[in-house]
């Protein structure tokens, strides 16, 4: 498989390492891959009785094929593939529990895979990388996980400064050693702006060797396809049909995931993108013209993002119209987000993140709508991050949460991260 920018198809494509390890295309581009392969018919119809690990095997093994072998690539998904994704029948619907890994948050299934990967590549390699990424809340704590401690490996976070809930801060800016954080006086739109501009500053590439971890980066990307084919396959299994899964959605990786597990063949029917009032791909989809703006802070703190990156990948793929064939777009306000957690908690015993809250009421919205119906599909929301990472918002709506241990521990780290201005020369001169 051969990988090529998103901006330039006609730009020198390249294997899936170096994309993976310079994380952007030299003109800026995201790395997208020249084709989306399909499961072969013999995986197509054992999906629904295939293990999880079996399902990562036979999804991402054509995405690095001849790049890692198969028997190192089995190796890497039972160790970052340590947890399991279930599928949980709540009321009417699915939720897809994403929140089982180290750090609570479906990040940790990109994030873990893409360390070890970065390891096997770089197992010869003599000269540091420098992994720089901007999170809204759970890919900083998920990616300074995963790398955490890993051998000629550092991780710089960028994250908006009051924008992220206390243990996400934690996770991010708690661990120390190989891991380092910014606080950056603006929002996530800025700290993604940051860092695409130090990969730009030439000055920076020669002082040292960097890559990103957002899911800007194909490697980051490619690992979440796996929790869609396993969550559909078990959904068909159940029910016989092919399911639609509404997608809290912010800078639009986990939705374009989702996507290319869909053209694998995963027996998925649709998608909703789920956003907040960050609604700019909900608008496209709506009236077919794409207007990024300023981010606005809400409680699903993640999925503020007025400039989605992945959207580039979205559009190199799909056309306007085979979008909306295929994807819904809605979005949630504040109040919905509140009305939602405490009338779930209420009626099942379930607690909902606010992220994940925001999927349960788009899909409220459309059955009241007449649009979907669990007779014709089953359906059901990605629960992606587990609600005791905000407890600060649940917890007055529901009343006190279990917290899981992998965030028990978390509580007492020492929060360690050095604030700069929104500005591209700040972040250089500190690094």
């Amino acid at each position: 498989m051969r990988y090529y920018s998103a901006r330039n198809k006609n730009e020198q494509a390249v294997a899936f390492a170096q994309a993976a390890l310079t994380g952007l295309a030299p003109d800026g581009g995201l790395f997208v891959p020249e084709t989306l392969p399909e499961y072969p018919q013999a995986v197509k119809t054992s999906l629904p009785a295939m293990s999880f690990h079996d399902i990562a095997f036979e999804t991402i093994k054509p995405f690095v094929q001849g790049e890692i072998p198969d028997a190192v690539l089995e190796d890497i998904i039972h160790d970052a593939f340590n947890f399991d994704a279930p599928l949980a029948a709540v009321g009417d619907r699915y939720v897809l529990e994403l929140f089982h890994g180290p750090t609570a948050a479906f990040k940790d299934f990109g994030a873990r895979f893409m360390a070890r990967a970065f390891s096997y590549f770089r197992r010869n390699e003599d000269k540091p990388l420098r992994i720089l990424v901007a999170t809204s809340g759970d890919t900083g704590g998920a990616v300074a996980d995963g790398f955490f401690g890993v051998d000629g490996i550092s991780v710089t976070v960028l994250y908006p400064t009051g924008r992220v809930s206390p243990i996400q801060e934690r996770q991010i800016a708690g661990l120390g050693k190989n891991v380092s954080a910014f606080a950056v006086e603006g929002s996530f739109d800025d700290c993604q702006r940051l860092v695409k501009a130090a990969f730009a500053d030439e000055g920076l590439k020669k002082r040292m060797v960097l890559s990103s971890a957002n899911s800007i980066n194909i490697a980051r990307l490619i690992p979440q396809t796996v929790y869609y084919a396993t969550g559909a396959a078990r959904a068909m299994a159940e029910t016989g049909k092919p399911a639609i899964f509404c997608v809290p959605s912010g800078n639009f990786g986990n939705l374009t995931a989702g996507l290319y597990a869909h053209e694998m063949g995963a027996p998925i029917r649709h998608f909703v993108a789920a956003t907040n009032i960050n609604k700019t791909v909900p608008d496209y989809l709506e009236n077919g013209v794409y207007e990024p703006r300023a981010s606005l802070p809400t409680i699903s703190n993640a999925m503020d993002v007025g400039a989605p990156s992945n959207f580039e990948r979205m559009t190199v793929h799909w056309s306007l119209k085979q979008l909306c064939e295929t994807l819904t777009g809605v979005s949630i306000s504040d109040e919905t987000t509140r009305e939602t957690i405490k009338s779930v908690h209420s009626r099942y015993g379930r607690f909902l993140d606010p992220h994940t809250a925001v999927g349960w009421a788009a899909l409220d919205a459309l059955k009241f709508a007449g649009k979907i119906t669990s007779a014709d599909a089953p359906f059901g929301t990605l629960a992606t991050a587990h609600p005791a990472k905000f407890a600060e918002i649940v917890e007055p709506l529901t009343g006190a949460i279990p917290v899981p241990p992998s965030l028990q521990k978390v509580m007492d780290r020492d929060v360690s991260a050095e604030t700069i201005p929104a500005d591209v020369s700040a972040l250089i001169e500190s690094l």
